[in-house]
C-alpha cells in the first residue's frame, strides 16, 4: 500500500512566505555585524597564507568553473579514468583540451607550469575528427597517459583513500596534525541501478564499519569517534516514492544490521540525504530504523541523518526528527548541509510544472534557511547534538555565537579537501571539534560526486569561490544574508517559477507530483468513479453528412478573428487543467497508462492547445512586405477547409488534441477520427473543446474502425487535409488515396514511427545509460513513436552496461497501471499482445536472449515483461517492434560508420548519443538523417514549444508537431496587392 499520509508540509510552497517565517525566527537571536568581525580575520589569515595549489579554493582560483578551462578540465575528471580504450581516450582529451585556452597567464608560478604544459601536450593531440599519423598518435598516447595521471592526482585531493584502510591511515595522520578532528567516511555509494550493485555497497559499507570499529573506543561517545555515511539509494535498485512498501519490507532489515555494528562500537553512522521526492521515504524508513534502535540499543546516541538547509521545509523536517527522538526517548546526530541537488531539484520542478520549487532560489535565501536550522537545532539539545557542514566562514562564526548562547554541544563539518584554508583558522579554539567528510572509494568512482562538488562549490556566487577571489572585497563576502533577504532587498536575478517557465505569454501545463500524497489522492478519487462510457460507432452515412457539414461550416469559423479562436483552445487548456483527475483516471482505465504517463499527457494535450493558440496569432497577422511606392503588399494565411485528424490509440489525449487544436486554431474545421481503442478519451477531449466555445460544426468526431470509417473519410471530396499519426504502412495507404482522388491536390502530416537507436561510446556514464535505456525502451510498455529500439554498445564497455541494463530491468514492476508502483503495464489489446509475441518467438529463434522470457499474467492480460535481445547487426533490425522489446548490437572503430548503418534503415524519428566527447556528439547529429536527436539524456518525452517532434523518411513527412512550421502545412496563403496611387497619388510621399 502507498502511503496513506504526508509527515511534512508540502515541498511546493511560496518561498517568499517561508522566507519570512525563517527571518521572523532568527529576530534577536543573531548578531551578524559580530559574527562577520569574528571571521574576518579568519580570511586575512587565508588570503595571506593561502592553500597549496591543488586544494579546492586554488584551483577554482585558476581554473573557475566557469572557463572554458576550468570546465575542460572538470569534464576530463569526470570520464577519462572509465574509458578503457586508447582511441576514444585520445578523442576525449583532444575534444576537452582543444575547447580551452590555456596558454593564458596564471596567477601563480605552479599554475603558470601547469597550464604551459597542458598547452604545450595540446600540439600532440588530433583535431576533432582528423584521424592522426602514427607519430601523432604516440604523442597523444603519452598526452593521455600523463592527463590520466593528472586526474588521479586531483582525485587524491578529494578523496581520502581507495579502500577503507588506506583513508584511515590518512585520517590518522590528518589527526596527529589537528587534535580537533574526526572522520566521517563516504563509501561513494552512488544510486544502485541492480540489486547486485546495492548489495555490493552493502558489503563495503559492512567492511568499513568494521574496521572503524577496531580502532574506535566504544567508551566515549559517538562524536569522539569516527563514523561512517551511508546512502540509502545505494543499498536499494528501486529506492523510490512509489515503491514505499517494497523498500520498507526490503531495505530496513538490509540495512539495521550496519546500525547493529555502529551501535555496538559507539559510531556516529548518518543517513545521507536524498533528492526532494524522496524525503518522505527517507523518513519512514528513519523512524523504522529509530523504533529498533530505541527497543534494541536505546543507549546509543550515534544514529542520524542529514538535514538539507535548501530545502523550503527544512525547519519543520529538523522538528519532526525532534519529535521523533523526543517520542523514542533518543538522541539522533543530525548532519546541517546546504544541499547537492539544487539544479536537479530546480529542473525536475520546472519539467513537472510544479506550482513553486522545492528548495530556496537564491542563496542568500539558503543562508538564512541554513542559519534558521541551526537554532532549531541548537535549541533542541535535549534530542539533537548537531553537526554543521559548511565552508562559509560567516556562517561558522554565526554558528559559534548562538552555540554559545545556548551552551550545547556540537561539531562543524568540512569535505575533504575543501575548506581547508578557514577551517585551520577556525580550529585554534581549542574547545571547537571539526569531523572531516572524507569520501573512500576508487578514482574512477568518484566522478558523480566530484563534478557535483566541484559544481556545488565552483558556483560564482559561493563562498568558496569569492575567498580565492581577491577582488570580493571583505563587506561583500560577508554580507548579511539577513539583509539581502530583506522584503525590499534587490531582487532582479529572481528565477521565474514553473509555472512562468515559458514567459508571460505561454503558461506552463501544471503538473503533480505523485511522491505528494495530496497530489496523488486526487487522483485516487477520480479513479474511483470513472467509468469507461460507450462511444457509438459512425456508420456509412455519417460520413458523408459530417464532411458536408464541416465543409459548410469552414467559412464561418475561418472568418472568426483568430484572436477569438486563439481564445477559445486557451480556455479549453484551462478547463483541462481543471478536470485532470478525471481525464488522467479515464487515460488509465481505457488506454492502460501508468499514472506517471497519464498526467504527462494530460499536461502535453494542454501545451499543444496553448501553444497552437499563440502560434496561430504569430502567423495569421498580416504581414506587410516590402515593394514600390505607391503599392502595399500583404501576406496573409488563412485555414484551408475541412481536415481529417486520425490519431492513435498510444497518445489517445494528446496527440488527438494536437492534431485537432492545430487545424482548429488555424480556422479549419474538423472530422476526427480516434483510435478504435480509445474513443471514450477523445470523446471527452471533444465535449470539453464544444464546452469551451468550438461549434459543434466546426469539430466533429466519427469513431470506427479504420478500414472503414477511416477510409471513408479519405476517400470524401472537398477535405482540405489530412493529418495521422500511426504505422508507415497506414500512411502509405492514405497517401496512395489522396493521390488517386479527383480534383485539388491536399497535403498530408503523417508521423509515423521508426527504428530509434541510441549509440552509445566508452566515455559514456554506465549508470546514465541505463537509466536512459530503461526509460527510453520499456516506460509506457514500449508503446511511444519515440521509444528506443536499437542499443548500439561500444565493444569495450558492452558486457558491463548490458549487465547493468539486464539487472535494472529485472526490478521494474509490471502489473495493473492503476497501482503506483508500475513501471509497465499492459500493451494496448490482444492484437497488440499477440503481433508482439510473433516478434519475441522469432528473436528467440534467431538472437541472443538477454532477459528471461514474458510469462502470461492471469490477473492482467495482454502484460509483456521487457525483452533484450542482442542481435549480429544493425542491418539485421528490419523492423520496429511496437512494445517494450529491445535489440542490441555491439559496434567498434568509427562511430560515424554506425550512424551511416542506422540511416540505411530508412527510418529517422529519433536517435540518443551517449557520450563525453562533444565534438563526436555534435559530428554524429548533424550526419544522423533524424528528427529529434537527444545527447546524454532519454530519448521521450518531447516537450510542445521544447522539442518540436517529428522524423523523415520512413518516420514521416513533417513539418514537426509542436513546433513554430507546424500550423503552415494547415494554412492558405494569400498575398494581397494594393496600388495605393489609383485613387489619386501616394498620400505617404506627400507627408514625409
Amino acid at each position: 500500500m502507498p502511503r496513506p499520509f504526508d509527515l511534512l508540509p508540502s515541498p511546493y510552497r511560496s518561498e517568499t512566505g517561508v522566507l519570512a517565517h525563517r527571518l521572523a525566527t532568527l529576530q534577536g537571536a543573531l548578531d551578524w555585524s559580530a559574527a562577520a568581525a569574528v571571521a574576518a580575520p579568519w580570511v586575512q589569515a587565508v588570503r595571506r597564507s593561502p592553500p597549496p595549489f591543488w586544494a579546492m579554493e586554488s584551483l577554482l582560483k585558476e581554473y573557475p568553473i566557469s572557463s572554458a578551462e576550468g570546465l575542460a578540465l572538470m569534464r576530463l575528471a569526470e570520464a577519462l579514468l572509465r574509458v578503457p580504450d586508447a582511441e576514444t581516450a585520445i578523442a576525449l582529451t583532444a575534444d576537452q583540451l582543444g575547447r580551452a585556452d590555456f596558454d593564458g597567464a596564471a596567477d601563480s608560478t605552479l599554475a603558470r607550469l601547469s597550464s604551459t604544459a597542458i598547452a604545450m601536450s595540446k600540439k600532440f593531440l588530433p583535431e576533432a575528427g582528423n584521424e592522426p599519423g602514427l607519430l601523432s598518435k604516440l604523442g597523444a598516447r603519452t598526452v593521455v597517459a600523463a592527463t590520466l595521471r593528472a586526474v588521479q592526482l586531483l582525485g587524491r585531493q578529494f578523496v581520502l583513500g581507495q579502500t577503507i584502510e588506506e583513508g584511515m591511515k590518512e585520517a590518522a595522520s590528518a589527526k596527529k596534525a589537528q587534535r580537533q578532528l574526526s572522520f566521517s567516511f563516504d563509501m561513494l555509494g552512488e544510486g544502485a541501478r541492480t540489486d547486485e550493485d546495492a548489495l555490493r555497497y552493502l558489503a563495503s559499507y559492512q567492511q568499513a564499519i568494521a574496521a572503524i570499529a577496531r580502532e574506535a573506543d566504544a567508551s566515549r561517545h559517538p562524536s569522539q569517534n569516527d563514523g561512517i555515511s551511508i546512502k540509502l539509494s545505494a543499498l536499494h535498485p528501486r529506492y523510490e516514492d512509489a515503491q514505499h512498501e517494497r523498500v520498507l519490507e526490503e531495505l530496513v532489515p538490509r540495512v539495521w544490521p550496519l546500525c547493529e555494528a555502529a551501535a555496538a562500537s559507539n559510531l556516529n553512522l548518518t543517513i545521507d540525504a536524498e533528492e526532494v521526492d524522496r524525503l518522505e521515504l527517507s523518513l519512514a524508513v528513519f523512524e523504522a530504523l529509530a523504533k529498533r534502535v530505541a527497543q534494541q540499543c536505546p543507549q546509543w546516541q550515534g544514529f542520524g541523518l542529514a538535514l538539507q538547509a535548501y530545502q523550503t521545509r527544512a525547519v519543520e523536517l529538523i522538528e519532526h526528527v525532534t519529535a521523533l527522538a523526543r517520542r523514542h526517548r533518543l538522541k539522533f546526530m543530525c548532519r546541517l548541509v546546504k544541499g547537492a541537488y539544487w539544479d536537479a531539484e530546480i529542473k525536475r520542478a520546472q519539467e513537472l510544472g510544479l506550482a513553486a520549487y522545492p528548495v530556496f532560489t537564491r542563496k542568500p535565501h539558503t543562508d538564512v534557511s541554513y542559519l534558521a536550522c541551526a537554532r532549531a537545532l541548537l535549541v533542541a539539545s535535549d534530542a539533537i547534538f548537531p553537526q554543521f557542514a559548511t565552508h562559509n566562514a560567516g556562517t561558522i562564526a554565526a554558528i559559534l555565537q548562538m552555540a554559545s548562547e545556548e551552551r550545547v554541544p556540537f561539531e562543524l563539518q568540512r569535505l575533504h579537501g575543501m575548506g581547508e584554508g578557514i577551517y585551520r583558522e577556525v580550529l585554534k579554539h581549542p574547545h571547537v571539534g571539526c569531523r572531516v567528510y572524507a569520501p573512500v572509494g576508487a578514482h574512477r568512482d568518484l566522478l558523480a560526486y566530484l563534478v557535483r562538488r566541484l559544481l556545488e562549490n565552483g558556483a560564482n556566487s559561493s563562498f568558496v569561490h569569492q575567498l580565492a577571489d581577491e577582488s570580493v572585497g571583505m563587506d561583500e563576502l560577508l554580507v548579511s544574508p539577513l539583509e539581502q533577504s530583506r522584503p525590499d532587498a534587490p531582487d532582479a536575478d529572481r528565477l521565474p517559477l514553473p509555472p512562468q517557465l515559458y514567459g508571460a505569454n505561454r503558461a506552463n501545463s501544471q503538473g503533480l507530483d505523485l511522491a505528494v500524497v495530496a497530489h496523488r489522492q486526487a487522483l485516487m478519487d477520480a479513479y474511483a468513479v470513472t467509468s469507461v462510457g460507450r462511444v457509438p460507432e459512425a456508420e456509412a452515412d455519417d460520413v458523408q453528412t459530417a464532411c458536408e457539414r464541416a465543409v459548410r461550416a469552414f467559412p464561418g469559423w475561418n472568418h472568426t478573428p483568430v484572436a477569438e479562436r486563439a481564445a477559445t483552445l486557451r480556455r479549453a487548456a484551462d478547463a483541462m487543467q481543471q478536470q485532470m483527475p478525471a481525464l488522467c483516471a479515464l487515460l488509465v482505465k481505457e488506454a492502460h497508462k501508468t499514472w506517471g504517463d497519464a498526467v504527462s499527457e494530460v499536461r502535453e494535450a494542454m501545451d499543444f492547445l496553448r501553444y497552437y493558440a499563440n502560434e496561430a496569432e504569430r502567423i495569421q497577422s498580416p504581414t506587410a512586405l516590402p515593394g514600390p511606392t505607391g503599392e502595399s503588399n500583404t501576406l496573409r494565411l488563412e485555414g484551408r477547409g475541412a481536415w481529417v485528424c486520425i490519431s492513435p490509440w498510444n497518445f489517445p489525449l494528446a496527440i488527438f488534441v494536437g492534431q485537432v487544436a492545430a487545424a482548429l486554431a488555424t480556422g479549419n474545421t474538423v472530422l476526427a477520427k480516434p483510435a478504435e481503442q480509445t474513443p471514450a478519451v477523445a470523446m471527452a477531449a471533444v465535449k470539453l473543446l464544444h464546452a469551451a466555445g468550438v461549434p459543434a460544426a466546426a469539430l466533429q468526431m466519427l469513431h470506427g474502425a479504420g478500414e472503414t470509417v477511416g477510409a471513408a473519410l479519405v476517400a470524401q471530396p472537398g477535405m482540405a487535409g489530412v493529418v495521422f499519426t500511426g504505422s508507415t504502412q497506414v500512411a502509405r495507404i492514405i497517401h496512395r488515396a489522396l493521390a488517386a482522388k479527383d480534383g485539388p491536390i491536399v497535403p498530408l502530416i503523417a508521423e509515423t514511427g521508426g527504428i530509434n537507436a541510441m549509440l552509445v561510446d566508452s566515455t559514456a556514464l554506465p549508470e546514465q545509460v541505463a537509466d536512459a535505456v530503461v526509460q527510453s525502451a520499456f516506460r509506457s510498455a514500449g508503446q511511444r513513436c519515440s521509444a528506443l529500439r536499437l542499443l548500439c554498445l561500444h565493444e569495450a564497455i558492452a558486457d558491463g552496461v548490458i549487465a547493468m541494463i539486464q539487472g535494472a530491468a529485472r526490478e521494474l514492476q509490471v502489473g495493473n497501471p492503476a497501482d503506483l508502483a508500475t513501471d509497465l503495464g499492459p500493451v494496448i489489446d490482444a492484437e497488440a499482445f499477440d503481433g508482439i509475441g510473433a516478434h519475441l518467438e522469432r528473436l528467440h529463434a534467431g538472437a541472443r536472449a538477454l532477459l528471461p522470457p514474458s510469462m502470461p499474467s492471469h490477473v492482467v492480460p495482454n502484460l509483456i515483461e521487457p525483452q533484450m535481445f542482442e542481435v549480429p547487426a544493425i542491418a539485421a533490425v528490419k523492423q520496429e517492434i511496437f512494445g517494450p522489446v529491445l535489440q542490441v548490437v555491439r559496434w567498434d572503430g568509427d562511430p560515424m560508420v554506425v550512424i551511416q548503418q542506422i540511416n540505411a534503415l530508412g527510418y529517422g524519428l529519433t536517435l540518443g548519443i551517449q557520450t563525453r566527447i562533444d565534438s563526436r556528439a555534435q559530428a554524429l547529429a548533424a550526419a544522423a538523417r533524424v528528427g529529434n536527436v537527444y545527447v546524454n539524456r532519454n530519448m521521450i518525452g518531447a516537450v510542445v514549444g521544447v522539442q518540436p517532434f517529428g522524423g523523415e523518411g520512413l518516420s514521416g513527412t513533417g513539418p514537426k508537431a509542436g513546433g513554430p512550421n507546424y500550423l503552415l502545412r494547415f494554412c492558405a496563403e494569400q498575398t494581397l496587392t494594393i496600388n495605393t496611387t489609383a485613387a489619386g497619388g501616394n498620400v505617404a510621399l506627400f507627408t514625409s
